[in-house]
């Protein structure tokens, strides 16, 4: 990482060796691959998916390109493919039927088929356009994760859930499409901003409060500086895989407990209009926004609410909105959230650090009170 990261005593991150995990989808099963130096095999990768050669599409954005993009294509060719590398603006602006469209064309015009495949490389806004794009490019043909930040590999690179935005809020017009692969190269990490690196803590804490109270506790000890990622990273990743498998398209409530401070927090990502702040920082406000609806409506204790801001505070994440935020874009946001059912709010709490479930009890008031506290 750019400012201060290590990799554990110092040791070369070449020697770890590679964990696989078997993910369960009701379209195919994929491996998700966890390991340094994975690009420079990615092709060999692909070709184990079964993948055959011929004509790909690799989208990133214009920071994520210049870093990895060449390499990928370079490493690309050396196992039969031709790959098109189609570059998007970076940020969550992007994350458009527009954008998702223009990616087409570009697929079309260099002349990729129903036989092409695409890879994502880069993080969630990458992620979940690329994986939109391949959901309905000559009516879906199949999708390759390559994330290159912390909150992509633990979370959003996981589960199958692909989409872009609307006016109206995020990620409300999209498809069920699960990669074929996902390759977590730690190297990738290496590059990323203090920052950027931090929010993907939103998600891990997010995880560890509703399924993981052994995690909580072991990341109150860390040294956010010196993380052993692969362990973490594979944890992670089990955790969500479990949740999904039980509930892939999120039609009973299993799935929906992964949203734990998603309501709020994407409300604070369209209030400010994707900009200024992350989506692992807005899910961080919206973790201590829902501590306090659970500690009213079902008992989560002072104590363990204050040790969860804690976490948050500790691994770099904001636990208050900055002076002046336009709160009242937020309540405007929260009416299109995607857990709302004809207008019933379907809000996740949780009544102990380890556990969470949905409630039906939650009023917009109760929202209202909790922002105010933000």
């Amino acid at each position: 990482m750019a400012d201060g990261f290590t990799f554990p005593n110092n040791e070369s991150p070449y020697l770890w060796a590679v964990i696989s995990i078997e993910v369960t989808a009701a379209r195919h099963p994929y491996r998700v691959l966890i390991g340094a130096g994975l690009l420079t095999d990615a092709g060999g990768a692909i070709k184990e998916a079964n993948l055959p050669p011929g004509p790909c599409a690799i989208i990133a954005d214009t920071n994520v390109g210049p870093l990895f993009g060449g390499a990928l294509a370079q490493h690309l060719r050396s196992a039969g493919y031709d790959p098109k590398l189609i570059a998007i603006p970076a940020g969550e602006e992007s994350k458009t039927l527009e954008q998702s469209g223009e990616c087409c064309e570009k697929m079309l015009n260099a002349g990729l088929d129903r036989d092409s495949f695409v890879i994502g490389l880069g993080g969630g806004v990458i992620g979940d356009l690329s994986g939109f794009v391949a959901a309905i490019f000559n009516r879906g043909i199949p999708h390759v994760q390559i994330p290159t930040t912390l909150l992509a590999m633990v979370d959003s690179s996981i589960g199958g859930k692909t989409g872009v935005n609307a006016r109206a809020g995020k990620n409300l017009i999209g498809a069920f499409h699960p990669p074929l692969l996902v390759l977590d190269d730690l190297d990738l990490l290496k590059k990323l901003p203090r920052r950027e690196f931090n929010q993907g803590f939103g998600e891990i804490i997010k995880h560890a409060i509703i399924a993981d109270a052994e995690m909580f506790s072991q990341l109150e000890e860390i040294d956010p500086d010196r993380v052993d990622l692969g362990p973490l990273i594979q944890r992670n990743v089990e955790l969500k895989t479990r949740i999904v498998e039980k509930d892939e398209h999120e039609r009973a409530d299993h799935r929906a407990l992964l949203n734990f401070g998603h309501t709020i927090g994407h409300g604070i990502e369209r209030a400010a209009n994707y900009h200024g702040i992350t989506h692992g920082e807005a899910v961080s406000l919206g973790i201590v926004a829902a501590c306090q609806i659970s500690t009213k409506k079902v008992g989560l204790s002072n104590n363990e609410s204050d040790r969860i801001v804690a976490l948050l505070a500790k691994l770099g994440l904001p636990t208050r909105l900055p002076k002046n935020f336009p709160r009242e874009k937020i309540f405007e946001a929260i009416k299109f959230d995607k857990k709302f059912v004809r207008g019933a709010i379907r809000f996740v709490v949780t009544p102990k650090i380890g556990s969470a479930t949905l409630s039906t009890e939650v009023t917009m008031e109760d929202i209202h009170r909790a922002v105010d506290t933000l």
